[in-house]
């Protein structure tokens, strides 16, 4: 029911830098261990709306309606360039300590939003979950929960291992200043960068 080619091209999926894992990786070298899996925990729980809308044929209404699926575009580049600028403004981060794990609902809930947000996740389920599914009927219902459900998992696992290497860095970085801010306008030019491309990008 579970393919290898299933599991080799999920992973090979879930290691290409995104979105979710430079907020993940961000939050590693930033906040330390606990934030980064804080951040993981709410990268993984927002892609779970889009995968029940694929695996409910939800996300074939949202992409047949143009303005539904540019509000939410919209709405995702906006947040984006929103990450972009508070991490431009932060200069509290870098350390050391537990100030982010006093804060892991904050953390979560913008991980959440940022994958919630972006349309083309479940554009992208709905052409890549059929593609495995040998079951028929309720079956068929059945093995994409399950394939959902591996996929979310490698996700958050993959996601950790991103943070918690971060993390090993952590000490170099707080150590100097320069590299301090080499990386909050590297982090912020990025979330910038992600947001205006998904804001020109089309259906």
């Amino acid at each position: 029911m579970v393919s290898t080619d299933f599991l080799i091209t999920s992973i090979i999926v879930v290691l290409i830098p995104g979105s979710g894992v430079l907020f993940t990786v961000s939050m590693g070298l930033v906040h330390g261990r606990v934030a980064s899996i804080y951040a993981a925990i709410g990268c993984t729980a927002g892609i779970v709306p889009h995968l029940i809308a694929t695996t409910l044929g939800l996300a074939v209404i949202m992409h047949t309606s143009a303005i539904a699926f540019q509000l939410v575009k919209y709405a995702g580049a906006a947040y984006l360039i929103y990450l972009a600028y508070i991490t431009w403004k932060d200069r509290s981060g870098f350390q050391l300590g537990e100030k982010a794990s006093r804060a892991g609902a904050g953390l979560i809930s913008k991980a959440f939003l940022l994958n919630i947000l972006n349309p083309k996740l479940s554009i992208f389920f709905m052409a890549f979950l059929p593609q495995f599914i040998t079951e028929v009927g309720s079956a068929a219902t059945y093995q994409m929960l399950l394939l959902s459900g591996i996929f979310m998992l490698m996700t958050f696992i993959v996601f950790v291992i991103y943070g918690l290497l971060a993390h090993l860095f952590r000490q170099k970085v707080v150590e100097s200043h320069k590299v301090q801010s080499w990386l909050r306008v590297g982090f912020s030019s990025a979330f910038a960068g992600l947001g205006a491309q998904l804001a020109l990008s089309e259906k």
